[in-house]
């Protein structure tokens, strides 16, 4: 069901009883954000409304949400993608930030640089690819005239999208159906991230969020 949108180096896999054993943070306030953690920390499954986010069944650790020193001019509130670290910050008070772990698109990446603010957000996004996806992948034409939000939908679990001068960029923060994406430059999309991490964000976030893209 679609929901209304609102608009105003070793690589050590962690196994997910790792994860239930060293992330058991943040389970009382998700119930507080209207979502339910069913398990495994963090990355468990989420019984979020009609739907269940799956569970991260393993994670690199330097891939999961932590937070950090953040030495940025930026206001506390403001969102700073850095495409090359594939990172995403939520900028903190006291000089700190969140940090996110995102995907990012091989192509449709680098048509965004600069800032733009959060102009709506949404849950279980509806999705339609573009023109230029559809070209370069024929299989989502099936999808021209758009998919409903759900576990299948490549936006995942929540949407927020960048507007310029009040306009829509069609640049989105999203989440992700999946999640081994994440910490590379895939073949189509914008930013995602896991979708227990764009819940997060969207709960963190207002709609007027100064965003800042920055590609190099």
């Amino acid at each position: 069901m679609r929901k209304r949108p609102e608009v105003s180096p070793a690589i050590t896999t962690l196994s997910r009883r790792t994860i239930l054993a060293g992330l058991p943070l943040l389970l009382a306030a998700c119930g507080r954000q209207g979502f339910d953690v069913l398990s495994g920390g963090d990355y468990g499954a989420v019984n979020d409304g009609d739907y269940t986010v799956p569970a991260v069944e393993s994670i690199d650790p330097g891939l999961m949400r932590e937070e950090v020193t953040w030495r940025g001019s930026e206001k506390p509130g403001s969102i700073v993608v850095k495409i090359p670290e594939r990172k995403l910050y939520l900028v903190l008070k006291d000089g700190r930030a969140l940090r996110y772990s995102v995907g990012v698109g091989r192509a449709e990446a680098l048509n965004f640089r600069g800032s733009a603010i959060i102009g709506r957000k949404e849950k279980w996004p509806h999705w339609t690819p573009t023109a230029t996806m559809m070209a370069a992948m024929p299989r989502y034409r099936a999808y021209s005239g758009g998919m409903k939000g759900g576990l299948e939908n490549p936006l995942g679990a929540r949407a927020l999208y960048l507007y310029r001068d009040g306009h829509d960029t069609f640049f989105r923060l999203h989440g992700t159906n999946e999640p081994e994406s994440i910490g590379h430059a895939v073949s189509s999309g914008c930013i995602r991230l896991l979708n227990q991490d764009i819940i997060d964000l969207y709960n963190r976030v207002p709609v007027g969020a100064h965003v800042t893209v920055i590609q190099g």
